[in-house]
């Protein structure tokens, strides 16, 4: 189907929609049953493919590997290299796959036992995981398997924010693991990564997180260059994790921008205004995307505004600041496609090129780099696995036009990492990384809460929920 026939049929389903009288009424009910039992069970079947391309991606050392070619016939072989993200990612799909019926509690035991004895032989610093390792030995990488250019190894805030997710999700669906996971997490101290707050010099201090650490350095290591400030953004779950467990302080949430001060350069002139909260003066901005309201990301990206509430419940505790800002971006990245770009199709967000390659991919406009992500006409079908919270009907529609249209999806591996809808091009490839997303979401609108149990709980209950109620943003 063409973007013209997508969009025609689109307008005609939306027309149908609004005939009245009671039959009518009747008709539509009946059909919105059947839709939806029949979305269900397309969803299932999207979940149990995702799930097949995580195990192809899992070694027998027990790590999940960064990715596979899907394109061939055979059975792919996974990538040499994977990072504490991939690992994570592997963990919390094989907890969903248990909670949905797929694998029994007993193959999940052992598949996570596998993982976590793994995890355990991993070398670390400073109690955190290095960013990319051999999948097949669990060996430091230290040259580029694809290049063969030198790897310095380095300490991710954000992807060991996601191994820490997936190592909670795991002990809380197997309880014999607790003990094991509690030894490797005892080390796992938020606070090295963190900036306290200075007055005097808030541009060096400000109360924020680095993007990480190379550790061959005396002392902690070097830091990189710059901090995690842009508060809508997947470096946010490190966040939430350290104000959890008590290793850095409720006020660094407040430190964190909801869009780059206003005298700063950016991608729009923010709105807003300054208010206090718990003591901090934060600006409380906004931008305005086709006449609506939202606190941007850094990019303007699907995965940087929709990874973390797949496990932390922020509309729920937050539903007039988080909850409206997470609707009105999914809002705008459907707009984008459909409306601004005229693409008939949407969902942008970091994703395999179709051609080759990596990069990242969004609405310009809802980020707030100056030169930020473009779409470029390539949709990620992981973005809109993303939105179904927000646009369930919406999206599941957009994953079947790209099914129908460009072969995105078959029933060994789920969806391909991404599509070029103005050439057809197909990615070769699915991420452990993007999969995973896939798989949370999926076991979110399936069996909602099943892998957000840790993060309701403890510290997120006493610490974070608290701290979300305070936020009102300025939209």
């Amino acid at each position: 189907m063409n973007r013209r026939r997508f969009l025609t049929a689109a307008t005609a389903a939306a027309a149908a929609a609004g005939v009245t009288g009671p039959s009518a009424f009747a008709d539509t009910a009946s059909r919105a049953t059947s839709r939806a039992a029949s979305d269900t069970k397309t969803l299932f079947t999207w979940f149990e493919a995702t799930y097949r391309s995580m195990t192809a991606m899992t070694t027998d050392f027990g790590l999940t590997a960064d990715k596979i070619d899907v394109s061939g016939t055979g059975t792919p072989v996974p990538s040499t290299q994977t990072s504490p993200t991939n690992i994570g990612c592997g963990l919390w799909s094989t907890v969903a796959a248990a909670g949905l019926g797929v694998i029994s509690p007993s193959v999940m035991h052992d598949r996570l036992v596998r993982t976590v004895a793994a995890v355990e032989r991993l070398e670390r610093a400073h109690g955190f995981w290095f960013n990319w390792y051999d999948a097949h030995d669990g060996s430091v990488l230290t040259t580029w398997p694809e290049s063969g250019s030198t790897v310095r190894p380095f300490l991710s805030t954000v992807d060991n924010a996601w191994l820490v997710t997936g190592l909670k999700i795991a002990a809380d669906a197997d309880p014999a693991l607790r003990p094991r996971i509690a030894r490797l997490l005892d080390g796992a101290d938020w606070s090295y990564y963190y900036t306290p707050f200075d007055p005097a010099d808030p541009f060096a201090s400000p109360g924020q997180m680095r993007g990480g650490y190379w550790p061959d350095k005396p002392g902690k290591g070097e830091p990189t260059g710059h901090h995690y400030g842009a508060l809508n953004t997947e470096p946010r779950m490190a966040s939430y994790l350290g104000i959890a467990d008590g290793s850095l302080p409720t006020d660094h949430y407040w430190h964190m921008f909801r869009t780059l001060l206003p005298e700063w350069g950016q991608e729009q002139s923010p709105g807003g205004a300054y208010v206090t909260i718990d003591g901090v003066r934060v600006w409380q901005g906004h931008y305005t995307y086709r006449g609506r309201k939202l606190v941007p990301t850094w990019g303007g990206s699907m995965f940087e505004a929709l990874m973390v509430p797949l496990f932390v419940p922020e509309a729920e505790w937050s539903p007039n600041s988080w909850g409206t800002t997470h609707q009105r971006y999914v809002r705008s990245q459907i707009e984008h496609g459909l409306i601004e770009e005229k693409y008939g199709y949407w969902g942008f967000s970091p994703a395999n090129i179709p051609e080759g390659g990596y990069r990242e991919y969004g609405v310009d406009a809802i980020g707030m780099q100056e030169d930020g992500y473009n779409s470029l006409g390539v949709v990620t079908p992981h973005a809109s696995f993303l939105a179904l919270p927000q646009a369930p009907e919406e999206a599941v529609a957009n994953l079947r036009a790209l099914a129908r249209d460009f072969g995105a999806y078959d029933d060994r591996y789920g969806f391909r990492d991404s599509v070029n809808v103005t050439t057809g091009r197909v990615s070769d490839f699915v991420l452990a990384l993007d999969q995973g997303m896939i798989a949370a979401a999926l076991a979110q609108h399936l069996r909602p809460g099943l892998l957000q149990r840790p993060f309701r709980t403890g510290g997120f209950q006493s610490r974070v929920r608290p701290t979300l109620a305070k936020e009102r943003f300025s939209i």
